[in-house]
């Protein structure tokens, strides 16, 4: 049998077999591309990191607990803040940061067609940040917190000789934490594991370390290098730098230099101490006169030599840090007052005057002490133009010194006293000196007249005040004698005489009768009655029989009053 073939038709049939096949081959590969889609959208790309912590190939919940796992010590961790070799540390739970592990695991998992993606799920490789949570005002908190502990103060450096030993302080620069900038770096850094470099800001002090140098070496180690040879008039002597040391300090300028400055006043009064301990000054010394009895003996008097103060400061501190270290100083020449030659000439000549009160010899504690007081003043010597003090020749009245109790006037009653009756040696050196004609400069008569004393020429004493002062205004040096013996007491000037002096009393003027009063103490003294009143002594001076001048003394005397004891252990 003979079958009729067309080629057309033939050709047709494979040609709708070849696009049969092709299209169920894209049907394959598109199911295939999807179904590789479909399993890789329910894991995480392989070799994938988060944050460094290995999830590929995992489902998106195991990826999520090994991130959890991986971080979870790291993210626990302190944040180590450092700042010019301080460090701090912070609490990532109390600063507010937390790692956001959805976040960071997002869009790792998911179905997509999108090539890329299918592709990158298939090969793997990806490799991604972790995504955090901040709370900015917290984090803030704690970063300021912590710049406390990273602040450095600044710190002058400073220079000193104390003791003579150059001391440098280096100067420390200060810093203060940049508390912003701090906190976006670590938000946006966190976590890791190496600790963050705080951003500062950087204080400066004034004196550079430089500078301290430059003067340690210009001036502090050669002023402190040894001793200064010091030359003062025909004397020399040396001087230790350590000693000036106290006198020289390191003050700087506000551009931060400094120059050496010196404390004039403590400087002269150190070299002028040394050389008065090398004997380069002496003192000026007045002749004093002395007495063997009656004769008189002059220790000379003595020439000063003593630095001029304004021209001691110049020379010294150049020395410090000159070649040869030496000071050349000025020194002045000063006389004493009295000479020895005025000592001589002025020697006393004979009496000029005494004078001689009396008193109960059988007056006890008050004796005793008018005896010695008496002793004391014996033998003092007065030079001319020298000043005369009562108070100071005989001390404070002690017991250690030999004086008892005796009868005192305190406040208008009497009483006792240790010392009571040496006003008996001042009245009669009062007296004394009133007929030499010496100027008073300080007495007191007592509260109400003695009868044993010339009214208005008397004169009480009680230490410190009042004193029985005077100066000597004749033209000789005077010598005292005192002595008492049996119930009175002399007191006699020896010197050059200078005046004829005599006195005149005016009548009591103004009187006041006293009181009576009855006193029941044990400590009562009775007195008898004198009045009061007021009285004018003049002093007369008289040159080769011609009146030169009077003076006038004034003395008011308060009513003695009539005190009446009534107990029996009273006096």
């Amino acid at each position: 049998m003979t079958t009729d073939f067309d080629p057309d038709t033939g050709q047709a049939r494979r040609k709708r077999v070849a696009v049969a096949s092709l299209i169920g081959a894209l049907t394959l590969l598109i199911v295939g591309y999807v179904g590789a889609a479909a399993w890789a959208s329910g894991r995480v790309p392989s070799d994938t990191t988060v944050g460094g912590v290995q999830v590929g190939g995992l489902k998106p919940a195991a990826a999520r607990a090994a991130l959890a796992k991986g971080i979870a010590e790291r993210s626990a961790a302190p944040v180590t803040l450092t700042a010019g070799g301080k460090t701090a540390t912070i609490d990532p739970a109390q600063a507010g940061l937390e790692v956001d592990l959805d976040e960071s695991i997002a869009d790792l998992t998911g179905f997509s067609l999108n090539p890329i993606n299918v592709l990158g799920h298939l090969t793997g490789g990806v490799s991604r940040s972790l995504e955090t949570r901040v709370d900015e005002d917290k984090l803030r908190a704690a970063v300021t917190k912590a710049a406390t502990s990273l602040a450095i103060a600044p710190k002058e450096g400073s220079i000193a000789v104390t003791g003579g030993k150059v001391t440098v302080v280096q100067p420390v620069k200060g810093q203060d934490l940049e508390v912003d900038p701090t906190v976006e770096l670590v938000a946006s850094a966190w976590p890791r594991n190496a600790p963050f470099v705080a951003p500062v800001t950087e204080s400066t002090p004034k004196v550079s370390g430089e500078e301290l140098q430059r003067v340690k070496t210009e001036f502090a180690d050669k002023a402190m290098s040894g001793p200064i040879g010091i030359k003062a008039g025909d004397k020399t002597f040396e001087l230790p730098a350590a000693a000036l040391a106290p006198a020289i300090t390191f003050p700087a300028d506000s551009e931060g230099r400094i120059t050496p400055t010196f404390d004039d006043k403590r400087i002269v009064a150190t070299v002028t101490a040394a050389a008065e301990k090398a004997g380069a000054t002496v003192e000026a010394k007045d002749a004093t006169v002395s007495f063997a009895g009656a004769r008189p003996s002059v220790i000379p008097s003595r020439t000063g030599v003593a630095l001029d103060p304004t021209k001691i400061v110049g020379p010294v501190t150049e020395a410090l840090t000159s070649d040869d270290r030496a000071a050349n100083l000025a020194v002045t020449v000063s006389q004493p007052e009295f000479t020895t030659e005025r000592a001589k000439a002025t020697l006393p000549k004979g009496l000029i005057s005494t004078f001689t009160t009396y008193f109960n010899a059988n007056g006890g504690g008050r004796v005793s002490n008018i005896r010695l007081a008496a002793r004391t003043l014996n033998g003092t010597y007065v030079p001319p133009g020298g000043t005369f003090s009562l108070n100071e020749v005989l001390g404070r009245r002690t017991p250690e010194k030999g004086y008892v109790k005796g009868g005192v006037i305190s406040e208008g009653r009497l009483s006792e006293n240790y010392g009571g009756g040496i006003s008996q040696v001042s009245t009669t050196l009062f007296n004394a000196a009133f007929f030499a004609g010496v100027e008073f400069k300080q007495y007191m008569a007592h509260g109400f007249y003695i009868s044993r004393y010339p009214e208005g020429r008397e004169a009480t004493i009680s230490y410190p005040y009042p004193d029985n002062r005077w100066v000597n205004t004749t033209d000789g040096g005077i010598h005292i004698r005192a002595n008492s013996t049996g119930g009175q007491v002399t007191v006699a000037f020896y010197g050059t005489k200078k005046w004829d002096v005599t006195s005149t009393k005016s009548p009591r003027r103004n009187i006041v009768q006293p009181k009576k009063i009855t006193d029941p103490s044990p400590e009562c003294i009775t007195q008898a009655p004198t009045p009061g009143f007021d009285v004018t002594v003049t002093r007369i001076f008289k040159q080769r029989g011609a009146v030169v001048r009077t003076q006038a003394f004034n003395t008011h005397y308060n009513p003695e009053d009539d005190v009446t004891c009534t107990h029996p252990d009273a006096k």
